[in-house]
């Protein structure tokens, strides 16, 4: 139940960070407020690993799988195409097409078992609720005047 509630906290923030970022992208530039972004993430982690005991930071380099290590590189990017999307399509219709790639991308991860992800079996009950979603993206897209 925690990890559902925390998942849910995790959505609405993703939502409210792409508004923000999207606002100050319009005061700058896209890799300007990225950048920003990236920055004061840093500095909130600085701050929350010296308030939590300072674990040892040396096993952030003994990662076996070292394209894990890019988890970064593809937060700026994740940056980019949040401000990108959103100030191009609006909040409501980026967010449910992001939401719906990221459960697709997700689905192909587990099913595949890649980069030390738990392998899931196949489910067509599964793949049927994301044709379902991308259908209710559609339906987003085309219903209302926008």
């Amino acid at each position: 139940m925690a990890g559902f509630i925390v998942a849910i906290i995790s959505g609405a923030l993703m939502s409210l960070q792409g508004v923000l970022n999207t606002n100050v992208t319009k005061a700058s530039s896209i890799w300007v407020a990225a950048g920003f972004v990236q920055f004061t993430a840093l500095a909130t982690c600085i701050i929350m690993w010296l308030f939590n005991g300072r674990p040892d930071i040396s096993g952030i380099f003994q990662v076996e799988n070292k394209i894990s290590l890019l988890g970064g590189v593809i937060g700026a990017f994740i940056t980019f195409t949040v401000v990108k999307s959103v100030s191009d399509l609006g909040v409501a219709k980026a967010e449910v097409t992001i939401v719906v790639a990221q459960v697709i991308v997700a689905y192909i991860i587990e099913l595949m078992g890649l980069f030390g992800s738990k392998k899931a079996d196949f489910s067509w009950l599964k793949l049927l609720a994301l044709i379902i979603a991308m259908g209710g993206v559609f339906m987003f897209y085309n219903t209302g005047k926008n």
